[in-house]
């Protein structure tokens, strides 16, 4: 299993942390988010380290299908159903701003860099586009309301929103990492208060951001609640369609569409971590149907953490935790989420005001149908018989034949077949038998 971004990517390598250091900033987590606030950190002059457990963008960066765009599914409807007018409106803005900051740095970076039009095209349902047309319209966003798509199957339509763009992430990383303090392999065992642990060395720091996908420190801001993971997969066809564009189902069940070069990335399968879903064998039967001719190249999988309403935590860990940052949940929309986060935390270390801030906040009302979701899943899962435990809150974990793994549907963390910790929120391997 590989992606075509890792693909003879030829990441940097960076020392791992044999010593006690101090700093301002300390950021937990090289993934996309990580690595943007430290090169915005960077840029004000700000003292800080990165410390990645393993390589950087090894997790869910290098497997995203890399789109980036402010339409995240039909989101704006309902967001101003929950949450009102000036929300949705704080979230299209915090999201023009990100797509307006990767086009700037992009510029000057080989990363596979292009303008394209994104599409959430609907099966059947016309009524659920022109919603969402009203919503954009309400805020402000340019979009449109389409009936011939290039897709190989009839659709209700689509709503378009103009001048999106994607890249390659692990290219762009790649270049904006070269002059940043990064540690890797340098596993944080513990934090005592501001003060990190690793097996080499402590990193004595003024303000601590988690960006570890879901975050790790149980006793604060209740994540083992406020998110659950969502796994989806990708194939990636030679000989398929050129279909110019982003493409995605507003059902989560649906396919995506984009090309990379001379291939069709096509996306689906996916189902809740530690449930059963379609997996590749969804798309490669989809593949069969609708481009009989076309060869399989690579083929890999995601992981994403949901939010309850739909809109990602950005800021202080907890309202308890004043020198303690998060940003997760960014619900399938990492690549964009993660610029809105940088932005964000780094104008918080630096004590500017943002516009947006106050939207992400973790510690809003977390009151919303998806919570009793994941309550019952934690429940159900912890009476759940089996000798394999997850060692993050103790939950049963399913073996997903599909992938050779051991899966948590409590909150997602996943483990090989030998008991190795893939995806966390547990942060150690499995114990032996």
């Amino acid at each position: 299993m590989e992606s075509v971004w890792s693909h003879n990517s030829n990441m940097p390598e960076f020392p791992q942390l044999k010593r006690d250091v101090k700093t301002n900033v300390l950021i937990i987590g090289g993934g996309l988010a990580g690595i943007l606030t430290a090169y915005f950190l960077h840029q004000a002059g700000i003292k800080y380290v990165l410390a990645e457990k393993g390589k950087i963008c090894e997790g869910t960066t290098h497997n995203t299908t890399a789109k980036i765009t402010l339409q995240h599914g039909l989101i704006y409807n309902k967001i101003l159903n929950s949450s009102g007018l000036e929300t949705a409106r704080k979230y299209f803005l915090c999201n023009q701003s990100a797509l307006e900051k990767y086009k700037e740095l992009c510029k000057n970076i080989d990363c596979d860099f292009e303008i394209k039009n994104n599409f959430v095209y609907s099966i059947n349902n016309r009524q659920k586009l022109e919603q969402e047309m009203n919503a954009l319209d309400k805020i402000g966003c340019k979009a449109e309301l389409s009936d011939n798509i290039p897709l190989p199957f009839k659709t209700s339509g689509a709503v378009m929103v103009p001048d999106q763009a994607q890249f390659n992430p692990l290219k762009f990383i790649k270049h904006i990492t070269k002059d940043l303090n990064i540690y890797e392999n340098t596993f944080i065992k513990e934090m005592k208060d501001n003060t990190a642990v690793s097996d080499f060395g402590k990193i004595y720091a003024d303000n601590v951001i988690v960006t570890t996908h879901f975050p790790f420190i149980n006793k604060h801001g209740s994540y083992f609640l406020k998110l659950y993971q969502h796994r989806s997969y990708v194939i990636a066809l030679s000989n398929a369609q050129n279909v110019d564009g982003m493409y995605v189902d507003e059902n989560k069940k649906g396919l995506s569409f984009r090309n990379y070069g001379d291939m069709l990335l096509l996306g689906g399968g996916g189902h809740r971590t530690g449930k059963k879903g379609g997996n590749w064998n969804e798309l490669r039967q989809k593949a069969q149907i609708y481009y009989p001719d076309s060869k399989e190249k690579y083929y890999w999988a995601a992981q994403d953490c949901m939010s309850l309403d739909n809109i990602p935590y950005i800021g202080n860990y907890s309202k308890n935790t004043h020198n303690l940052y998060t940003a997760c949940g960014f619900n399938k929309w990492g690549i964009t989420s993660s610029m809105a986060a940088a932005m964000i935390l780094c104008d918080m270390i630096t004590g500017k005001n943002n516009d947006f801030a106050d939207i992400f906040n973790p510690s809003r009302s977390i009151l919303k149908p998806q919570l009793f979701v994941n309550g019952f899943e934690a429940v159900k899962n912890l009476l759940t018989v089996s000798k394999k435990r997850c060692p993050h809150l103790g939950c049963a974990l399913k073996w997903n034949s599909a992938e050779h793994s051991w899966d948590c549907s409590c909150h997602g963390s996943r483990f090989s077949a030998d008991g190795k910790v893939l995806d966390n929120p547990a942060n150690g391997n499995l114990k032996s038998e």
